[in-house]
């Protein structure tokens, strides 16, 4: 039976007991499949809780494979509570481990002691995030037939996935030659784990204006040695941040695959054959970017007088009826309106207004806007500068629901979020 159990914590060592969680339920016999993100939310409290309630709850999501009844899940998780140190007490209180049976299957399930769908699946963000991330598509039996991503934007807040920038590569417009060697990739990676990212996204091609294109052996080279160190790095942690890996050649992304990537960041839009076809028979993630030319080119952009929302929607509609003859799975695909590729400062901005409502088509929107040169007219040349331009529209960007919002510091958008998710409600 496909089971989803949702998972929170927020007393103790909540990363700690979320792995522990997990090896308890497996020596069980449930078998994990996956495992989803781990978002961070403020703690739902009445008005009159004590102050010291206020713990943000770490929470995930697994979705599983058991042989077992719903009782007797029931009755192993209520072990694994106890030997947490789980004690009934009031509803809104802290408490170490909370596990709750999301979905059992296509089953509808009530009992004096199990209401399956559970009754609040669907109007809480912290259950959303991260089934969303896992299983966009997945609809509520006996429901209206509404996918997990409908009802999250539905709800109206969802908790963003926060991807850190790693680019292996000399001439990156930011960052270029800071991050060619392990160890001042290291301190950069686990500052953004440490923080609480969910993905790191490496590339070892440049795609600014200007940039030299790299072929696939010497972008290989780059990426290889650092992909290695991670794979090796975050071996056996469950939970742990998600690989991805930027490229827009097949043969990179295949190597990348084999070596245990999560995500294919594909700046060339899911376009080339070569790519969909290991899109289609590959067990992951997709990133499909919008873009006129790569690398991105100032001269070449969509007409000044062209809706840059509508003219990226209807190439949305377009390579959507693409993907879905060629037998991808659209569940798996990110949609990335490619701020700065094709598109001019006011275009951008544009963009970067509406966003959030390219999940109206069924898919998750990740926006790259970090440190861009849009930027320029309002936030100067200095890096910090842009930072803190970067994080005040990451925060719009979080207002309109985007699924994943690629940054270059990490640290600082998660600590602003944090900040802004207290007050929003």
């Amino acid at each position: 039976m496909r089971v989803f159990l949702g998972l929170g914590s927020n007393l103790g060592d909540r990363r700690d007991y979320l792995s522990r969680a997990i090896d308890a339920l497996e020596s069980k016999g449930v078998g994990i499949r996956r495992v989803s993100p781990v978002v961070e939310s403020p703690a739902l409290l009445p008005d009159s809780a004590p102050s010291d309630w206020n713990r943000p709850f770490l929470n995930l999501v697994l979705e599983c494979s058991v042989a077992c009844s719903p009782e007797q899940l029931r009755l192993w998780i209520d072990d694994i509570q106890s030997a947490f140190g789980r004690v009934n007490s009031s509803h809104w209180s802290p408490r170490p481990m909370d596990i709750d049976i999301l979905l059992w299957g296509r089953e509808r399930i009530v009992t004096e002691r199990l209401t399956i769908p559970h009754r609040d699946l669907t109007q809480r963000s912290f259950v959303l995030a991260p089934l969303t991330a896992i299983a966009p598509r997945l609809t509520v039996p006996g429901d209206d037939g509404r996918t997990m991503l409908e009802h999250s934007i539905a709800l109206g807040h969802h908790i963003p996935l926060w991807m850190g920038i790693v680019n292996v590569t000399p001439d990156s417009f930011s960052d270029g030659g800071r991050f060619v060697d392990w160890p001042r990739i290291e301190p950069h990676v686990e500052a953004m784990v440490e923080a609480g990212g969910h993905i790191i996204d490496v590339g070892g091609e440049s795609t600014r204006p200007g940039a030299t294109p790299v072929e696939p052996e010497a972008e290989w080279s780059r990426i290889a040695p650092v992909l290695g160190r991670l794979v090796e790095r975050f071996s056996g942690e469950r939970p742990r941040p998600l690989l991805s890996l930027d490229t827009r050649h097949a043969e990179v992304a295949a190597r990348g695959l084999e070596m245990g990537v999560d995500i294919i960041n594909d700046v060339s839009g899911l376009t080339s054959p070569d790519m969909l076809a290991l899109a289609r028979d590959a067990d992951c993630d997709w990133i499909a970017m919008h873009h006129v030319t790569i690398p991105a080119d100032p001269r070449t952009t969509l007409p000044d007088d062209e809706d840059p929302h509508e003219a990226i929607e209807a190439w949305l509609l377009e390579r959507m009826e693409a993907w879905d003859a060629g037998g991808l799975n659209l569940g798996r695909i990110i949609f990335d309106p490619g701020i700065g590729f094709g598109k001019n400062r006011l275009q951008s901005l544009r963009l970067l207004r509406r966003a959030g409502e390219f999940r109206r088509h069924g898919f998750r929107v990740l926006v790259g806007h970090s440190r861009k040169s849009f930027m320029k007219s309002f936030a100067g040349e200095d890096e910090a500068g842009r930072d803190l331009a970067t994080i005040g529209a990451s925060l719009h960007l979080c207002a309109q629901g985007v699924d994943i919002i690629r940054v270059h510091d990490v640290p600082a958008h998660v600590a602003a979020y944090r900040g802004w998710s207290h007050l929003v409600g």
